[in-house]
């Protein structure tokens, strides 16, 4: 931290070393304030992990804390608007409609859905705690439309779901990406803050890279080769390679064997899965396949590294398995330079496989989706609202979440949200989803919190501590996430002489902060002066390292950690093996009928789903919120750049313009999400007179992976064609702020 004040021009400028909190990636930034505003923020080349990098969206969170559209009080709706509430009596009125609604027609008659932004703060801690306060079983999270695959699939093979393997991406020989693009994300679920040059460093060093992906992109642009696959095709090509690998001998039996189960099954299922066979599948020609898989087992190290783009698909979990089953049968997996785990400082991973899954514990009411992390597919959730009968949604509390814009609901979670009796949001603006609550309690800035991450250093490529100093001090009436949270637990929980024993137990709340408990685990973690004695890390030790501190390479552990009952990776699973066989057997009903085209998402360096659009600085520039065809594909329907264009499914239409480009596959487009905020009520000002369309309109809901519920929306079928000028006109944005485009 560095202060400095000039009289003359009254300047008080002080400049404060923490994290970008916005993605995963937590870059470290250095965040200058003079008089009270936010003037710079920059990479802090001392950090630990980013060394300096920092992307658009870190400078942003300035303006996200600056911006004249954040809540700042409590607000309760009045009609079609909100008028300021205070905070005892926001809570008062949650707490004795919440517990009407839990009285009249049970525990889960009260929905609870978490946003992504939740697990960017240690106050996620206490959205579990209400989530445990409610009991409700309808409970739903942001994973189940972006991780869930992976998840089920390191539990089923490693007995823990927090043993997701990262890719050690600094001393591999390989790496090849499939359905990500760390170019513009910085990782996910392998957290790699400056990726573009740790992509660069791969090829510097002697290596390569290879990028699978329907579309040519940033990463795609860095590396040695780009595969165009199929989208859905991902499954096959690996069960292309997995076939070459063990039929032409390219991997060590005997060491497989002997650290995993699973040898012969993977034998017999892909005895027939040859590349020849795949290639019209994947997308992808024989000799690729083939020759993947051949290099992946002859490089010194190797790792395949997957994500959103496979996550979301029906074969998300089939896809995520082979990946993991690919590394380790060529002997990448714990190994450096492949697939690894970190020790961070809260050692999450060591005790995570000893908490239940309460997988099938039970299902949604339609029988079709079962429990994971004793949570529901978001994909049900409008139905679960809308349906009537025992177990309907009456209630609904959302944390940092915004499920109308990042959820396939087919349009139905708008008006399922208004139909409800009770609706509370945890939330900083007035959103697309937020516009329905009967209350909104905002929580202060990312810039007024001090805290600890402990998430993603789990799934970071390096070790490390690193902490996240407060910029400005919180207003005397704002209060924090977890401490917002912990009233909720007080209105919920049943007490005797409420009004007394409720202040006794939001006394013990504030006595048992976030930052508290996460100073005690450190301690005992280990890194901790429980473990190491004088040397070992305190809270205090990070907090005095305005880099933070580095913890090492990450180092083989999974014997250690493994949750297995015979101790050892289970690489075909009965119910993989079974979903694979499936596959292969209705392989050939790849089209729909009326639809010619497969949509895929897309994601920009400026936006973090819906976040950042309202701030002018992020959102300047041409309209990102567009198709992107292939040159032959918008040829043969008249379609020229820039045209506004009808993108349909079988379950809704939107219209957007065209971006015509030959990086994108033929037959593929893609579309970005977390768009269309014109909506009326929405409280973002710039966001609101932006153009765009809410995509997740297209995809359709009951579109899942079968074996998680995760929501499909990688590879939905479509058919594009011109608007008619008359639909064009009533389609035009209204006018925007020169300052905003």
């Amino acid at each position: 931290m560095s202060g400095s004040a000039e009289v003359g021009n009254a300047v008080d400028s002080t400049t404060i070393a923490r994290q970008c909190t916005l993605c995963e990636a937590h870059c470290g930034i250095l965040v200058t304030v003079e008089d009270a505003r936010v003037t710079r923020i920059e990479g802090n080349p001392d950090d630990v992990l980013s060394k300096g990098y920092i992307c658009p969206k870190a400078t942003a969170m300035g303006g996200l804390h600056h911006d004249p559209d954040r809540l700042r009080t409590p607000v309760r709706r009045v009609g079609g608007t909100f008028e300021p509430i205070g905070w005892d009596e926001a809570f008062a009125e949650i707490g004795r409609r919440l517990r009407a609604v839990r009285s009249a027609h049970g525990p889960s008659a009260i929905g609870m859905y978490m946003g992504n932004p939740a697990a960017h703060s240690s106050s996620v801690m206490y959205g579990a705690l209400l989530r445990i306060a409610l009991l409700t079983r309808n409970f739903f999270t942001a994973s189940s439309i972006d991780q869930f695959p992976q998840e089920f699939v390191a539990w089923r093979m490693f007995g823990s779901n927090i043993l997701m393997p990262i890719t050690d991406i600094d001393r591999t020989d390989r790496l090849v990406v499939l359905g990500a693009n760390p170019a513009v994300s910085n990782g996910s679920i392998t957290t790699m803050p400056g990726a573009k040059q740790r992509i660069k460093d791969v090829r510097a060093r002697g290596g390569t890279v290879v990028v699978v992906d329907p579309r040519r992109t940033e990463t795609a642009r860095l590396a040695d080769e780009h595969v165009p696959v199929r989208p859905g095709g991902d499954v096959y090509l690996l069960l292309g390679m997995l076939h070459v690998l063990l039929t032409e001998d390219l991997c060590d039996e005997r060491a497989v064997r002997a650290l995993c189960t699973g040898w012969d099954e993977l034998a017999d299922l892909v005895a027939d899965t040859t590349a020849h066979r795949m290639a019209p599948l994947a997308g992808v020609d024989a000799e690729t396949i083939e020759r993947l898989a051949r290099d992946h087992a002859a490089a010194p190290s190797a790792v395949l590294y997957a994500r959103i783009g496979v996550c979301q698909q029906v074969t998300g979990t089939l896809t995520h398995w082979l990946v993991n089953t690919i590394n380790a049968v060529t002997g990448n997996l714990d190994r450096a330079g492949g697939q690894m785990f970190a020790t961070p400082i809260v050692d999450a991973a060591r005790y995570a496989k000893y908490l239940p899954m309460g997988h099938g514990a039970w299902t949604d009411r339609s029988g079709t989706h079962k429990s994971f992390r004793s949570e529901l597919p978001v994909a049900v959730l409008a139905e679960e609202i809308r349906t009537p009968g025992p177990g309907q949604i009456k209630a609904m509390i959302t944390y940092a979440g915004n499920p109308v814009l990042s959820t396939p609901q087919a349009d139905k979670l708008d008006a399922a949200l208004e139909s409800l009796d009770f609706y509370v949001a945890v939330d900083m603006y007035v959103t697309e989803t937020t516009r329905h609550a009967d209350i909104i309690l905002p929580p202060v800035s990312a810039l007024e919190r001090e805290e600890l991450g402990l998430l993603f250093p789990v799934f970071s490529v390096r070790n490390n501590a690193r902490y996240d100093a407060r910029v400005f001090d919180p207003p005397a009436d704002g209060l924090d996430d977890w401490q917002i949270l912990a009233r909720l637990v007080t209105e919920l929980v049943p007490l005797p002489g409420r009004r007394l024993t409720g202040r006794a137990l939001n006394a013990v709340f504030e006595q048992f902060s976030p930052l508290r408990l996460t100073a005690a685990a450190v301690a005992a973690g280990p890194y901790g002066v429980l473990r190491r004695g004088r040397k070992g890390l305190t809270l205090g030790k990070i907090r005095d390292a305005p880099g933070g501190i580095d913890l090492g390479p990450l180092q083989p552990r999974l014997p250690e950690l493994i949750g297995t009952r015979d101790r050892r990776a289970h690489l075909a699973p009965a119910d993989f093996l079974a979903a694979a066989h499936a596959v292969l057997d209705d392989s050939t009903s790849t089209e729909r009928p009326g639809y010619d085209l497969q949509l895929i998402g897309r994601r920009h360096l400026r936006s973090n789903n819906s976040w950042l659009h309202n701030i002018a600085s992020m959102v300047k520039g041409r309209d990102r919120c567009t198709v992107l065809i292939h040159p032959d594909d918008a040829a043969a329907r008249g379609l020229a750049e820039g045209d506004p264009a009808t993108i349909e499914s079988s379950v809704g239409s939107i219209v957007v313009p065209v971006e015509i480009s030959a990086d994108i596959r033929a037959g593929v487009v893609a579309i970005p999400h977390g768009w269309g905020h014109r909506e009326p009520g929405v409280g973002w000002t710039v966001a609101a007179a932006l153009p765009g369309a809410n995509v997740n309109l297209l995809h359709d809901p009951s579109h899942t992976d079968a074996l998680t519920g995760t929501s499909a929306v990688n590879s939905t079928w479509v058919r594009v064609q011109p608007v008619a000028a008359e639909a064009a006109e009533a389609a035009a944005p209204s006018e925007v702020d020169a300052a905003t485009r």
